[in-house]
């Protein structure tokens, strides 16, 4: 079932205020830090809400874009649906754990992850 975007929101909030609070107990912990160091914690919590937002946003897509029996890509012939499985994506903001229907095609031994 698709959540609200209330519910995606609060999800996204509950993420970036533990990062935030991470932030300030480095901040506490680390006496004069120089500006290598500030981008270093920056560059790693960025990363790590983004990945967080992605995973967010592509698994509420996958639920509003659901896929009737992808067609195989090698036979053509329709896909069947085994039910989900988590899956890592690389991705450019990071690999992404996502759990998403997945497709198998019997006759080629073909799977898939929709959507991409």
């Amino acid at each position: 079932m698709a959540r609200t975007r209330a519910e995606l929101k609060a999800e996204l909030m509950v993420q970036a205020d533990l990062l935030i609070d991470e932030l300030l107990d480095w901040n506490e912990q680390t006496p004069a830090p120089n500006l290598t160091q500030i981008e270093d914690v920056m560059l790693k919590l960025r990363k790590r809400l983004g990945e967080q937002a992605a995973r967010v946003v592509i698994e509420s897509q996958a639920v509003r874009c659901s896929v009737p029996g992808p067609v195989c890509p090698v036979c053509q012939r329709e896909m069947l649906y085994k039910g989900k499985r988590r899956h890592v994506v690389e991705s450019r903001v990071g690999d992404l754990p996502l759990e998403r229907g997945y497709y198998y095609c019997e006759t080629c031994r073909t799977s898939a992850f929709p959507p991409g």
